[in-house]
């Protein structure tokens, strides 16, 4: 079965990357404490990005793996001013409701320490936002509905690709989620195969950024080794 799809399916070699163990361990901690300084800011500055940054980081969080690597994400990216205050007053909306009728008394105590409330000024302050969408389906050229596979999944972990590409760059971002988030695809006017799922505004921290004084867990909480 497996020689006989290669027969019929075009296949490169793989290029991998080759590392003796000292080299993979000694990068495994480089990379580690690379991504232990990422934090997610809320207090942008409005400094300005070249778009063509942007561009590849849209690029890099791309080459995340996909169900039958279908791809099912798009990329809003919005840096103009009109359209991102309307994002901003459209999720501070949905955002007020959630503070003050959604959201239950433990949810509000846990978000507590991150210091967070329903208004959202860093959607409009960075100088980029982007919205992603998930693709439920594709359309062919006769209108016909083609399945996406794992779709959730897939972009998922496009988005953190994303994210450390954004990091990567010297830059910072957020995860944004008002609920619901259908604005978006009235304001951005996106078809009807996709479906919000992540709001993230980029740039860089401003100068008097300030994150919570929280920790991370620890490996003996996060990971289960079974040898």
């Amino acid at each position: 079965m497996k020689n006989s799809y290669r027969k019929s399916h075009p296949f490169i070699p793989y290029q991998s990357l080759s590392f003796t163990p000292e080299e993979s361990l000694r990068k495994s901690i480089e990379y580690f404490q690379y991504l232990q300084c990422r934090r997610s800011v809320r207090d942008i500055s409005a400094r300005p990005i070249q778009r063509e940054v942007i561009e590849n980081l849209i690029k890099s969080a791309s080459t995340a793996p996909s169900g039958a690597h279908k791809q099912p994400w798009t990329f809003c990216v919005i840096s103009n001013r009109e359209i991102r205050k309307k994002i901003r007053e459209a999720a501070e909306k949905e955002e007020y409701e959630s503070y003050h009728h959604r959201m239950s008394e433990e949810w509000l105590k846990d978000l507590a320490p991150l210091g967070t409330d329903w208004k959202k000024p860093f959607l409009e302050d960075a100088p980029y936002l982007i919205a992603v969408f998930k693709r439920v389906f594709e359309l062919d050229e006769h209108g016909k509905k083609k399945n996406n596979y794992y779709v959730n999944e897939s972009v998922g972990l496009a988005c953190g690709f994303l994210l450390t590409a954004i990091h990567q760059a010297g830059l910072v971002s957020l995860t944004h989620t008002p609920s619901p988030m259908n604005f978006l695809t009235k304001i951005l006017k996106r078809p009807e195969n996709e479906r919000p799922f992540l709001l993230i505004p980029v740039g860089y921290p401003a100068e008097d950024a300030l994150v919570p004084d929280i920790k991370r867990k620890g490996l003996n909480e996060v990971g289960v080794f079974y040898e």
